[in-house]
């Protein structure tokens, strides 16, 4: 089954777009939306929230903005931690 057979069986017409491709990660035509940059790269779990976090900062508002960076840096420390171990 293809993403957009599952979009459609998963997701009401109505909420698509803000819950299988929201605009503040790039929207379904954006070639770089943060979910097929992840997949492509083939990030595990927190490197890809890094990525995702990064794509969005700013995107939900201003005062999301630090917030989105934060959350960015507190994944990617643990990449870092988890690597360590």
């Amino acid at each position: 089954m293809t993403q957009d057979e599952w979009d459609e069986m998963a997701v009401p017409k109505t909420e698509e777009s803000n819950v299988s491709h929201p605009p503040h990660y790039g929207g379904k035509d954006n070639l770089y939306e943060a979910i097929k940059v992840i997949e492509a790269w083939d990030l595990d779990f927190c490197l890809g929230n890094v990525v995702k976090y990064i794509s969005r900062a700013g995107k939900k508002g201003e005062w999301k903005y630090r917030e989105d960076l934060e959350k960015a840096a507190w994944y990617l420390n643990r990449a870092i931690e988890n690597i360590k171990r």
